[in-house]
């Protein structure tokens, strides 16, 4: 069998290894095919397919989108097969790019007054060219030691309940899944466990409203899934007739202990991808 990633980051977000270093380690780990799903910016996406294409892996563009979700949960969207020169998609980027614009002074701002020394500019130098994250912010809050590690930086300061904490501005689920594929694309939902559902009929209950807001796939495979919520999200791709996608959420140093084309220990059969990129040239 051979294997893909269609979830990881690089430095075109919150990941560590520039886009084509990202393809020239799926090329390594014998992945024969990948996404690259930066956070609300498809600005790696030229780089990754030229590598994946002189590397010769398959590769399909991709993105990861916040939308809005009842806390404590989560909601991530995937958007693959998006056109990264779409005037919709490039309205949108441009628009959550903005947010945190607003959202990073306060955030700087904030730490500064509690007592953490770190400036804007230091950020904008770790984010080395790319969108400013958190995992950046956090890596500078380790390397000066006001924190033992990424994780800490985040329940300390940067997370939700932390002492710097501001979140952003997301859009609807419904929208999101809107604006994906008029851009070409289609519209999976992202390790469906970070929603925090209490159980599996509630996750599925969430999963029935999104598939009727147009989601077309859900991430069946994650490194945050157990063998239990493999099964059960299996169950419910093929009761609702979605695709089954899987990805490691690999962000290089800033998610250390998880490796690309690995996820929990499992690995994403090459029969997904194909079905995806059918499911992509139809849309």
């Amino acid at each position: 069998m051979s294997f893909i990633d269609l979830h990881c980051h690089s430095t075109a977000s919150d990941g560590t290894l520039p886009p084509a270093e990202v393809v020239r380690l799926a090329s390594k780990s014998g992945l024969t095919a990948m996404s690259l799903t930066d956070h609300d910016t498809v600005a790696g996406q030229a780089q990754a397919a030229a590598e994946a294409t002189a590397l010769g892996i398959d590769f399909v563009t991709g993105i990861e989108i916040s939308a809005e979700h009842p806390r404590p949960g989560t909601l991530h969207m995937l958007g693959y097969g998006v056109d990264p020169s779409s005037t919709v998609l490039t309205s949108l980027t441009e628009k959550l790019i903005d947010a945190r614009g607003d959202r990073n002074p306060r955030i700087v701002e904030r730490l500064n007054e509690v007592g953490v020394a770190v400036t804007m500019d230091e950020w904008k130098t770790q984010a080395d060219g790319g969108v400013l994250g958190r995992p950046q912010l956090a890596a500078i809050l380790l390397r000066k030691g006001y924190v033992s590690s990424i994780k800490n930086a985040f329940e300390k300061y940067l997370g939700e309940g932390g002492l710097a904490y501001f979140d952003k501005e997301r859009l609807t689920s419904r929208r999101a899944i809107e604006m994906i594929r008029q851009s070409g694309g289609v519209a999976v939902l992202a390790h469906p466990v970070q929603l925090r559902k209490e159980n599996f009929a509630q996750l599925e209950t969430t999963i029935k409203q999104l598939v009727d807001e147009g989601l077309a796939g859900v991430e069946v495979i994650h490194s945050d899934h157990d063998e239990l919520t493999v099964r059960e999200l299996t169950r419910m791709a093929e009761k609702y007739r979605l695709l089954k996608t899987g990805g490691s959420d690999f962000h290089g140093g800033n998610k250390p202990t998880i490796g690309l084309g690995i996820a929990n220990g499992r690995r994403v059969p090459r029969e997904w991808f194909d079905l995806l990129l059918e499911k992509v040239r139809s849309a």
